[in-house]
């Protein structure tokens, strides 16, 4: 559970900046909009990949 945090953090933070740099985000609420829904995607697809990962390792 500690890996997919720090994972997210680390690799989410980037990508969700990067991603919102197309967008015209004029106020905190569509920023914090923003913010969640990339990040959900982004915590979804992290978990995902570390789940696959100890499952493949812990045999």
């Amino acid at each position: 559970m500690q890996t997919t945090f720090v994972v997210t953090i680390v690799v989410g933070a980037p990508i969700v900046t990067a991603l919102s740099t197309g967008y015209s985000l004029p106020t905190w609420a569509s920023r914090v909009s923003f913010a969640v829904r990339i990040g959900a995607i982004i915590w979804f697809l992290t978990a995902v990949t570390v789940f696959a990962y100890a499952r493949r390792h812990a045999a």
